[in-house]
């Protein structure tokens, strides 16, 4: 079973898609900007949904920055979490 989406895992896996280290990942900056192709969006995407979250590729081709990433995985997240309850 895959590990639970959180901030700390989020970062890590951009970091690895980007030869960098998680700290080193700048949320504001743009996914593209930062050197993520198609292919590599989609790898991530197929982990985080893994993961649980019910995104779909247009979902983060709509948003420009990883924190807008992040706060869509977050809201998916706690929004499954509520209907499962």
């Amino acid at each position: 079973m895959p590990e639970p989406l959180t901030p700390d895992s989020f970062r890590a896996d951009l970091a690895e898609c980007l030869f960098l280290l998680p700290d080193e990942i700048d949320l504001e900056e743009s996914p593209l900007d930062a050197g993520l192709d198609s292919l590599r969006i989609v790898t991530l995407l197929e982990r985080w949904q893994a993961a649980g979250a019910d995104v779909t590729f247009v979902d983060l081709a709509e948003r420009t920055s990883f924190a807008q990433w992040w706060q869509l995985l977050e809201e998916r997240r706690k929004g499954a979490a509520r209907a499962d309850t």
